[in-house]
């Protein structure tokens, strides 16, 4: 079986005509530039929908982006800029500014905000300027942790996936403690 080829280039059918230039793949910067997209859009409380009718492409679109499956081209990225009111050079910061406007700017790693509730829980515990109530949370949130990893474990099926564990109960009632000085 022969190959074959273009009589007007004498090459093989289906190559690409200029082999030095090939789809560059994605890298860790392209992954660092989508979480660092998601982490401002979610900031915004706009939707992978929302943004991706404002770019002019499909909301997978704008998934692959966040996911660093595809490369975001650099005339997309003033766009994004744009939408999201923030200086090209921030979205290539590892932190994004969850302050929203009030005060004072709050920054959070962009790998961390991850969707809303993680951004709900961040901006909370920022707003917590008791040293003593924040480290109770922290073990509050060690003791769940390790709890639902134990869980997982056993994978056991007594407990509904709503219901938290009885040391959970335990930690909130530690946390109360704190804040109340009773029970």
């Amino acid at each position: 079986m022969t190959k074959q080829t273009d009589p007007t280039h004498d090459r093989p059918v289906g190559k690409s005509r200029n082999p030095a230039k090939k789809k560059r793949k994605p890298n860790s910067s392209d992954g660092q530039l989508g979480e660092s997209i998601r982490a401002h859009r979610l900031i915004l409380g706009m939707s992978q929908s929302e943004l991706a009718k404002q770019l002019g492409v499909s909301f997978q679109q704008v998934q692959k982006y966040e996911k660093g499956t595809n490369r975001i081209g650099a005339g997309r990225l003033p766009q994004i800029a744009e939408i999201f009111d923030v200086p090209i050079t921030t979205l290539f910061g590892d932190y994004a500014d969850i302050s929203r406007g009030k005060g004072k700017g709050r920054a959070a790693p962009a790998k961390l905000i991850t969707d809303a509730t993680v951004l709900k829980l961040l901006t909370a515990y920022a707003d917590i300027s008791d040293r003593s109530i924040r480290s109770c949370l922290g073990e509050l949130v060690e003791l769940i942790a390790r709890s639902a990893r134990k869980e997982s474990w056993r994978q056991s099926s007594t407990m509904s996936s709503r219901k938290a564990p009885r040391s959970v109960s335990a930690a909130a009632v530690v946390v109360r403690r704190n804040n109340h000085g009773q029970e």
